[in-house]
């Protein structure tokens, strides 16, 4: 018994050095992922010379910056400076991955993605939660991708862990949020 014990301790171990060893990659690379080729991609917070890089070789006309205006803040004046020097247009959408999204947020959201010159590049700090959550609602309204595929966009595969007890999960609810207020008739022409 006491030898299963410590082969199962070892497993979860094991998979767990795994997990956090894949999670902390995603983050040391920047996260940046194809969303869908030539229209929408999503990361972390890049360096302002990854992001220059990213600009060019995608020919990114837009950067949606899921973190909120911060002038004066190192990281923020780079990636102005970047996407001004690089040809792209710069916005700032301000949301926490710890607060579930109102559904005029959510529809504000979708409406600046929409008419941003394509194609867009949004991100957050990590890459894995607000992206995710932006990525989904992207795939959703703008580009009518069905839910089964668009729903990966708030995965593992991204870095997003789902666990209602986990800070980021406001980022799942504000999506079931905003698939209710859209099925029902009221809401203003969603998908049902």
């Amino acid at each position: 018994m006491r030898r299963a014990i410590n082969l199962f301790a070892g497993i979860v171990l094991l998979s767990g050095c795994l997990v956090g060893s894949y999670l902390g990659a995603l983050h040391m690379t920047g996260n940046f992922h194809e969303v869908l080729p030539g229209r929408f991609y999503r990361s972390g917070q890049l360096s302002p010379d990854a992001l220059s890089r990213y600009i060019d070789r995608y020919s990114i006309k837009t950067v949606i910056n899921l973190r909120g205006a911060a002038p004066g803040r190192a990281w923020y004046d780079g990636e102005i400076a970047a996407t001004r020097d690089h040809g792209a247009d710069h916005l700032d959408f301000h949301m926490s991955a710890g607060r579930r999204l109102t559904l005029d947020e959510s529809l504000r959201l979708v409406a600046l993605m929409r008419d941003a010159k394509a194609p867009v590049l949004v991100h957050c700090q990590g890459g894995s939660d607000r992206s995710g959550l932006a990525s989904l609602l992207y795939l959703h309204e703008v580009a009518g991708v069905a839910d089964g595929s668009a729903a990966w966009q708030l995965s593992p595969l991204y870095g997003h862990i789902g666990l209602p007890f986990l800070y980021a999960y406001a980022m799942e609810d504000s999506w079931v949020d905003f698939e209710n207020a859209m099925r029902r008739p009221s809401a203003g022409g969603g998908q049902t």
